[in-house]
């Protein structure tokens, strides 16, 4: 190995121990941490990612990486790989010191301690300083942003997006919500003119937290998921952690008048888990684990919770074990009325529990806010009648509290610019799966409940370079095509017309 790559590891090294000790933290913080020490555990956190961030913006480090992002172009994929993201953090750190970058976590920390007793009182006015502090410190992101040779960023909030999906910008997201809005208004039009009558009774007909179990433990184990890489905890709020290349945490909630909540949950966050234990070792090597962007990795938790897990080959394989799971669910329910079930559409307020065809619309209405506010059009104060506005335009209900209305989701309390990936996840799993239904019998093998063989194609020809690409690149060498919206909303609109015989 090349001594300045081999040193430069040496240094990410050091800077990864801080990052894995956070994120065991934020784990902790976010599982079973007692409300009244949310605070002080978050001060903890901000202190180790205040090494991380010395670490990384030592003298020796940035020399090193400037010096190797000359000659970045002669060295293989990984470490190229490296380089270019290490030189991305430089970029985006380089004009900040360690008491700006401390500032910024301790804003975070306490952000997400007002937001969770926000939302248990279901009241905005207990989060609304801290997310003004929030939006200052993006604000402050944006103008302290190095711009880079070969970026071109037209506003302050591509630059935001950026953080999270590498070369998408607005403009590419306003042409891409605007097909998927013209069409998806279209297809909610229909099929609330349906005369198709889809029964839903049955998925509200109480269950135990042990019957629960036992169904994350089956979608758990069909997945293939390894229990000795991977655990699963409840919690109040689903989500997946990477701790390190063979420690995936991921989390469920359990609602006991809706079962289906759990197994989805457990879909989607196993999916994020299979994309981190799936993909190659070389580049934890090389510590460029995390250059996987969200909207990859939402690509990917929504290909396993909906394209698969809302098949109708996934249905007829579950539905036996869910029959001996939760007899007093099923006792009267057809494999076909559980298939029309799960994919009964109507507007809902929780973005979470949003069936496939409403769901972009929750997308669209949080990019349509982050941008008004990003463009100073919009005020931390406005933002939760502006929230109720637009739910009822267009998904025609309207929040009754501040809980299932502008406090539903923790990411204000941090970022901003990630909702727009969930959609863009999306876009990219509807092409990906065109191409590997011609080369795999997709249906047959789920009807079977052989999802390691569709794990092993994602692995080939999903996860393999999701870390070595750029967005673009990736989605490009998976179909050879550029990104559009244009598969996800075609498969949308035969699937729906299907299912609600339009």
């Amino acid at each position: 190995m090349d001594e300045k790559i081999r040193t430069l590891l040496e240094r990410v090294k050091d800077e990864d121990g801080y990052l894995r000790a956070e994120r065991l933290m934020e784990f902790d913080l976010q599982t079973v941490c007692p409300e009244n020490e949310m605070s002080r555990e978050g001060e903890l956190i901000a202190e180790v990612e205040k090494q991380a961030f010395m670490v990384r913006n030592g003298e020796g480090f940035v020399r090193d990486v400037l010096d190797l992002y000359k000659s970045r172009d002669s060295y293989d994929e990984e470490a190229r790989a490296l380089i270019e993201r290490r030189y991305r953090i430089y970029l985006s750190e380089k004009n900040m010191t360690d008491e700006t970058s401390h500032r910024h976590s301790l804003i975070e920390q306490q952000a997400y301690a007002d937001w969770s007793v926000a939302k248990e009182n279901k009241e905005f006015s207990r989060f609304s300083d801290s997310l003004k502090k929030v939006i200052g410190i993006n604000r402050e992101r944006i103008e302290l942003r190095e711009k880079g040779d070969d970026e071109n960023f037209e506003c302050g909030y591509d630059i935001l997006l950026d953080r999270f999906e590498r070369g998408v910008t607005v403009k590419d997201l306003d042409i891409l919500f605007g097909e998927m809005k013209d069409r998806l208004t279209v297809l909610l039009e229909k099929i609330k003119n349906s005369n198709k009558r889809i029964r839903t009774d049955f998925l509200s007909i109480r269950v135990t937290n042990e019957q629960q179990q036992k169904a994350a433990d089956f979608i758990k184990e069909l997945m293939g998921l390894d229990p000795k890489r991977s655990s699963l905890q409840v919690c109040t709020h689903a989500f997946s952690e990477r701790i390190d290349r063979d420690d995936v945490r991921l989390t469920t909630y359990y609602m006991p008048y809706f079962f289906l909540s759990n197994v989805y949950s457990i879909l989607h966050e196993g999916g994020h888990s299979l994309f981190e234990l799936l993909s190659p070792y070389e580049d934890s090597d090389f510590y460029i684990y995390d250059n996987k962007t969200l909207g990859m990795h939402e690509s990917v938790s929504r290909f396993y919770e909906n394209v698969i897990g809302r098949s109708r080959e996934f249905i007829d394989f579950v539905y036996p074990e869910f029959k001996k799971i939760f007899p007093q669910v099923f006792k009267d329910v057809s494999c076909d009325e559980l298939f029309e079930a799960v994919n009964y559409v109507a507007p809902s307020l929780i973005r979470t529990e949003a069936d496939e065809v409403t769901y972009p619309l929750h997308i669209l209405i949080r990019y349509e806010l982050e941008k008004a506010i990003f463009e100073g059009d919009l005020k931390v104060s406005d933002l939760p009648e502006n929230w109720n506005r637009k739910y009822g335009e267009y998904l025609g209900i309207v929040p009754s509290n501040d809980a299932e209305g502008v406090l539903q989701d923790v990411h204000w309390s941090s970022d901003f610019g990630y909702f727009p990936t969930y959609s863009i996840g999306n876009f990219y799993n509807a092409m990906y799966f065109g191409r590997m239904k011609k080369e795999i019998d997709v249906g047959s093998l789920v009807r079977s409940g052989d999802l390691k063989s569709i794990n092993k194609w994602m692995q080939d020809n999903v996860f393999r370079k999701a870390c070595r690409l750029t967005p673009k690149e990736w989605i490009k060498d998976i179909t050879g095509r550029e990104l559009t919206c244009s598969d996800y909303m075609t498969y949308l609109e035969e699937k729906y017309s299907r299912v609600y015989e339009l």
